[in-house]
């Protein structure tokens, strides 16, 4: 393989490139882009939706030149997948990680220092390792590619410290370029990324955050159990995921589920590590249909087929509940994204969001619970609110694939009754609970 510029790898070659290594015929939209700017030497940004390749834009760079890519994953659980997914697909790949036996370990350091390897997933926390930095010099590094770059920035919805180390790639490592790549970031988190990672005259790839095969759906939240129950009587048989917020909710929903002849599993972080494999395996091959789980599932699951995603709980923030609703209809055809939400949600994401020291953490973290609730409030066409979110224009007067411009949200005009209520409020001197102000008000 060469190193070199995009220059030496025509059109042909590229996809030629990509049908022997992972055998599809075509780049999906921006790739090629991608790859012909690592090849020829340039940092990046890319964002572009969950589905959309970002795997294959640096694992195909990685085949073609000289060295290895030094991959910054955020999640020790999702590497051993990452990796198998790569050499299924015949490229050298290993991670280095806590998970390794000291074996295992020196293997993977040897395959590195005779240039045997295409791929190597780290951690952002083994930077900060003694001694890696150094060792990290050693080896026949071709290019950088961060993985879930918003991570990096405090405006995001997933900040992580030690994604702060990373702002020395550049300056440790001139001669590599550096790619970064996210599924969700607004415009405030994209120039964080850019300014944090100190990315040279980048090459800012943007793809729309539009899936027009995704019906977005939200609802008042009754009795999450029941709403559920009947979602999924227009979803026998389908894969899917159902979101709760708590360890506590997921096993509750599972347990229900499985009692109304569902065939669900649940998954959080607290199950132990071979529980969480097989339900993960199982909902892989189409043996368990549905998974009732927090956040913690769903990142690095390359399932195609899900049909729909249903939240029972208000997320903490839109850019969550985007990326949670990507990974159904990764195939193309239609699916169903449902939230259900409740007062009590926004009261608890504000209560946990309280719990921030940092002043700053505290405020970002309230200004993301609001642009929740304003999603799940507005009678506006979803789609548009949320591309909008993320700076994106939507300019269609009916997007034909959500609950508002379907015609199942209907208004009605309740000015007068406000005004009672909050009358009925003054004149008890605001004083008085709901209860009260409801029997005043019903005489």
């Amino acid at each position: 393989m060469e190193q070199g510029g995009a220059g030496r790898w025509s059109d042909a070659e590229l996809h030629g490139a990509l049908a022997r290594v992972f055998g599809y015929t075509a780049f999906r939209p921006h790739q090629i882009e991608i790859v012909k700017g690592i090849l020829g030497g340039h940092d990046s940004l890319s964002i572009m939706p969950t589905g959309g390749g970002k795997s294959l834009c640096f694992q195909l760079p990685s085949h073609l030149m000289d060295g290895v890519c030094v991959v910054i994953s955020p999640l020790i659980s999702l590497m051993k997948d990452q990796v198998d997914a790569a050499c299924a697909n015949g490229l050298r790949a290993a991670a280095l990680n806590s998970s390794l036996s000291p074996g295992e370990h020196r293997a993977v350091r040897e395959a590195l220092a005779s240039g045997e390897l295409d791929l190597l997933y780290i951690s952002p926390e083994r930077l900060s390792a003694p001694g890696f930095w150094e060792a990290l010099a050693s080896w026949p590094v071709s290019f950088f590619a961060v993985d879930e770059a918003h991570c990096i920035s405090q405006w995001g919805h997933d900040f992580r410290p030690d994604y702060l180390a990373l702002s020395g790639l550049v300056e440790r490592f001139p001669q590599c370029p550096v790619a970064a790549f996210t599924a969700t970031a607004t415009p405030e988190v994209e120039r964080d990324i850019l300014s944090r990672l100190g990315l040279r005259e980048p090459r800012l790839i943007r793809a729309s955050f539009d899936r027009p095969n995704l019906f977005y759906h939200v609802l008042p939240k009754e009795e999450p159990h029941a709403q559920l129950l009947s979602f999924l009587g227009g979803h026998a048989g389908e894969s899917g995921i159902v979101y709760r917020s708590t360890r506590r909710k997921v096993e509750e929903t599972a347990a229900f589920l499985q009692k109304k002849g569902v065939k669900a599993e649940a998954y959080h972080a607290g199950l132990p590590d071979a529980e969480r494999m097989r339900v993960q395996e199982a909902f892989r091959r189409d043996e368990c249909p549905v998974v009732v789980a927090t956040v913690a599932f769903g990142m690095g699951i390359d399932k195609p087929d899900v049909r729909f995603v249903a939240h029972l709980d208000l997320p903490k923030n839109v850019e969550g509940y985007y990326q949670e609703t990507g990974r159904a209809g990764r195939d193309g055809d239609p699916a169903h994204c449902l939230l259900l939400y409740s007062a009590a949600d926004m009261a608890q994401l504000l209560y946990f969001a309280r719990q921030t020291e940092d002043e700053e953490q505290r405020s970002i973290a309230e200004k993301h619970a609001y642009a929740m609730l304003e999603y799940a409030e507005r009678s506006q066409c979803r789609r548009k609110a949320l591309l909008s979110y993320f700076g994106e224009a939507f300019e269609e007067p009916n997007c034909g694939g959500c609950d508002v411009c379907t015609g199942e949200i209907q208004e009605e005009d309740y000015t007068i009754e406000a005004q009672k209520a909050l009358s009925a409020m003054v004149r008890s001197g605001c004083r008085f609970g709901r209860v009260l102000i409801m029997d005043i008000l019903m005489g």
